[in-house]
């Protein structure tokens, strides 16, 4: 008699040993340093920056939140949390460019949101962000995408504003984290950058 097939493996085995399952996530699996370490490794725009270190998920993070605290001075601190860990789910499924994800449709967005609430739940936050607060993230984005473009991905300005909108002027602190880190250095920004913020709230 024939065995019956094996499933396909539908999670994936982190350093720290946990093991997240893609299909039914558990914040019990979420780890900052599994996500820290993945995110400093997942490079934007596919690698197609300028430099000698690619510009990695975790630094755009970083400059999402810093721009989004620039933008929006009475946040607080579980709000700024939500908006470095906005693209959180690719330390798992990678950053994939937009025109990819127009072409893989609902499915992507699914397995991403999933993943979204329960890194969420796992430090505290709402499962779903807020809708406010999402549409400020995005622009926040927006602005960090224009920004990438332009200075590191050969985006001539013009072709920039038509994909990304006109970002608005950033204070000098902030602009300059668009300089691409190297890996390890990128992951402890990160990590540091969590803590803080973690550490600050109620």
């Amino acid at each position: 008699m024939a065995r019956a097939p094996i499933p396909p493996r539908a999670w994936q085995r982190m350093l720290s040993g946990r093991r997240l399952d893609l299909l039914d996530p558990s914040p019990l699996d979420v780890e900052i340093a599994d996500i820290a370490h993945g995110l400093a490794r997942v490079a934007r725009w596919n690698g197609q920056t300028k430099g000698p270190h690619s510009f990695s998920v975790a630094q755009h993070s970083l400059l999402v939140e810093a721009i989004a605290d620039h933008l929006n001075p009475g946040w607080g601190p579980s709000w700024r949390l939500m908006a470095l860990l906005h693209d959180a789910p690719e330390y798992v499924i990678g950053d994939m460019i937009s025109p990819f994800k127009a072409v893989m449709g609902d499915a992507y967005k699914a397995v991403e949101l999933r993943l979204l609430g329960a890194i969420h739940l796992r430090f505290g936050l709402p499962a779903a962000t807020p809708a406010p607060l999402k549409r400020r993230t995005k622009e926040a984005d927006m602005i960090a995408a224009y920004l990438e473009a332009t200075q590191l991905a050969g985006f001539a300005r013009e072709e920039a504003l038509r994909f990304f909108g006109r970002p608005q002027p950033l204070p000098a602190a902030v602009t300059a984290l668009v300089e691409p880190l190297p890996t390890e250095l990128a992951q402890e920004r990160f990590l540091e950058r969590f803590e803080t913020l973690a550490a600050d709230r109620p």
